[in-house]
C-alpha cells in the first residue's frame, strides 16, 4: 500500500463498500481524469486527475462550468486509487461518502505547466480530452484545501451551456436516480444525449467526429455558432453542397447538394440541369440553418460563386493553388505572389485564405454584373497567362502527369454550378483544419493546413482580414 492511499483506505470498510481497495499502481504514459457525480449527504461532483500513480481529487460542490467567468470552488480531498476512475454505484449508508456515484465524464489530461510545481505553487494549468469536458482549464489554490476550478476561454468555453444538460452516466446511460434505484440494466453506449443550439435540437452531441483529436458533434456545432458572424457574408443565401459524415470522418462520408427535407433556416431553389430537368438545390438563410446542417452531420461547407437570388451573376472568383506533393512551401507562396501581382496590375483587389489542405486560395470579389461565360473565361485566361509565362512552374490542367514539381492553378471553381470551400469551413481530411481568411502579410507565416478549430476561434479577437471584402465594387473589364 502506497503512503498516498493510507488515508483513503482508513476511511473505508471494504467488506461493506464496493469501492476499490487502494493499491499501488504505476501511471501510464497517458494521464487519466474522471469526473463523478456524487449524490451523498451533500450533492457534488468529484474531479480527479491522475498523477504519480494515484488520482489527485477535489470535491466541486457546483460541478465544473463551461463559462470562463465562473470560478468553481474545488476542495482538495484524499488521493484515490487509479482504479476508482471506473467506479460507479452505491456506497452504503453509514460508510464514508455514503450515497450514489455516477460516472459523469472521463478521458485524458495533458499538463500545460509542470504539474508538481503547479500544485506546489498553487496554479495548475492543463488540457482535458474527455467526452464532455474539453480544452484548457486551471486550478488555482486559495487557502487551506480550497482551490478554484476555472474554464479557460477557448473553443470549448460557453457562457450559456450548463452542465445540468448532462444528467446521465457515460458508462451506462443511466441517470443518478436510476443508479440509486438499482436499475442496473445498462442502456446502449450510444444513448442519444441532446443539446439545443440556436433553437436546433442537436442529437447525440457527444459523438466523436474527428477521432485523432476527440472532436465531437457538440464541438463542431459550437464552433460554427461561434464563427457564424464572420462566416455569414460568404455563406448566407448562397447555394451550398456539404460533406456529411454520419459516423465521423473515419467512417463513410458523402457529398450532399440536394434538399430532401425542409429544416429550420434552410431554403430550396429549383435549377434546370444540363438536360433541362429541374433539380432542387438549397441554401442557408441564417445561423439556425447552419446548425440544422450540423445536426444532419454536415462538417464541410462548399459554396457557389453567386447568390441564390442572382444565380446568373457571379460575385466571387476563386483561384485554388494546388501544389505537387513534393513542391516546397516557399515555391507555393511564390505562386500566390505571382498571381496577386497579375491581379494587382489589373486593378483587382484580391484576398487570401488557407485551403485547410495543401494549398492557398486567392479570392476576388466582383460586382454581380457579369455573365458566367465572361467570368469563367476571365479566370481561365489568367491561369493560361501564368502557364505561358512560367511553363516550368504553373499548369492549368489537373492531370497529375503534367503537375510534377508544378502548381496546378484551378480556375474551374469559376464555372456555373461549381463550388469552392467556404471561408471558415472545417475540412474533413485534415482533422479539423479550417479554410481560414488571412491578411496578405501572413502568407509567409502561416501554412495552408496550419489553422485548426481552436486557432480559428482565437483569431476572432483580431481584426477581420476580410473586413473590406465586399467594399471594392470592382467589375471585370
Amino acid at each position: 500500500m502506497t503512503n498516498k492511499l493510507i488515508k483513503y483506505n482508513k476511511k473505508r470498510n471494504f467488506n461493506k463498500t464496493k469501492e476499490p481497495i487502494g493499491k499501488k499502481t504505476s501511471s501510464s504514459s497517458n494521464l487519466h481524469f474522471v469526473v463523478q457525480h456524487h449524490m451523498a449527504k451533500k450533492d457534488h461532483y468529484d474531479f480527479r486527475l491522475e498523477l504519480n500513480g494515484v488520482l489527485i481529487s477535489w470535491a466541486v460542490p457546483k460541478g465544473p462550468s463551461f463559462n470562463p467567468h465562473d470560478k468553481r470552488l474545488a476542495i482538495n480531498v484524499e488521493d484515490h486509487p487509479l482504479s476508482y476512475r471506473n467506479f460507479e454505484g452505491i456506497i452504503p449508508k453509514g460508510q464514508y461518502g455514503g450515497g450514489t456515484v455516477m460516472l459523469w465524464d472521463k478521458g485524458f489530461w495533458i499538463p500545460i505547466n509542470n504539474p508538481q510545481q503547479g500544485l506546489q505553487n498553487g496554479t495548475l494549468k492543463f488540457t482535458l480530452k474527455g467526452k464532455r469536458l474539453k480544452g484548457n482549464w486551471t486550478l488555482v489554490h486559495m487557502q487551506n484545501k480550497n482551490w478554484l476550478l476555472i474554464k479557460e476561454n477557448d473553443i470549448y468555453s460557453n457562457n450559456i451551456a450548463d452542465i445540468s444538460q448532462f444528467n446521465t452516466s457515460i458508462k451506462t446511460g443511466l441517470t443518478i436516480n436510476e443508479i440509486n434505484n438499482n436499475e442496473t440494466l445498462p442502456k446502449k453506449q450510444s444513448v442519444n444525449f441532446q443539446l439545443v443550439i440556436e433553437n436546433v435540437e442537436v442529437t447525440n452531441p457527444d459523438k466523436i467526429i474527428f477521432d485523432n483529436f476527440q472532436i465531437s458533434k457538440r464541438d463542431i456545432a459550437i464552433y460554427y455558432q461561434t464563427m457564424y458572424k464572420r462566416m455569414a457574408p460568404y455563406l448566407e443565401n448562397r447555394i451550398i453542397s456539404t460533406i456529411r459524415c454520419p459516423d465521423g470522418t473515419s467512417g463513410t462520408c458523402f457529398y450532399k447538394k440536394h434538399m430532401e427535407n425542409i429544416y429550420q433556416g434552410l431554403a430550396k431553389v429549383m435549377i434546370n440541369n444540363e438536360k433541362g430537368i429541374k433539380e432542387d438545390y438549397y441554401y442557408i438563410k441564417n445561423i439556425t440553418g447552419l446548425i440544422s446542417e450540423v445536426q444532419m452531420n454536415s462538417i464541410e461547407f462548399h459554396i457557389w460563386g453567386s447568390k441564390a437570388k442572382k444565380l446568373a451573376k457571379p460575385d466571387m472568383m476563386v483561384f485554388d493553388l494546388d501544389p505537387d506533393e513534393k513542391l516546397e512551401l516557399k515555391d507555393l507562396r511564390q505562386g500566390v505572389k505571382d498571381l496577386k501581382k497579375i491581379l494587382d496590375d489589373l486593378s483587382l483587389v484580391s484576398f487570401l485564405k488557407t485551403s485547410g489542405g495543401k494549398g492557398y486560395h486567392v479570392v476576388v470579389p466582383i460586382k454581380p454584373s457579369t455573365s458566367w461565360k465572361k467570368f469563367q473565361a476571365f479566370a481561365k485566361n489568367i491561369v493560361l497567362y501564368m502557364e505561358a509565362k512560367w511553363p516550368d512552374r504553373y499548369v492549368s490542367n489537373d492531370r497529375k502527369s503534367q503537375r510534377k514539381n508544378k502548381i496546378f492553378i484551378d480556375w474551374m471553381h469559376n464555372i456555373k454550378g461549381s463550388t469552392s470551400v467556404a471561408p471558415y469551413s472545417l475540412r474533413i481530411k485534415k482533422n479539423g483544419t479550417v479554410s481560414m481568411p488571412l491578411a496578405w502579410r501572413e502568407l509567409n507565416k502561416i501554412a495552408p493546413d496550419e489553422i485548426k478549430m481552436p486557432d480559428a476561434v482565437k483569431r476572432l479577437r483580431r481584426q477581420d482580414p476580410w473586413k473590406n471584402f465586399w467594399n471594392s465594387n470592382q467589375e471585370l473589364k
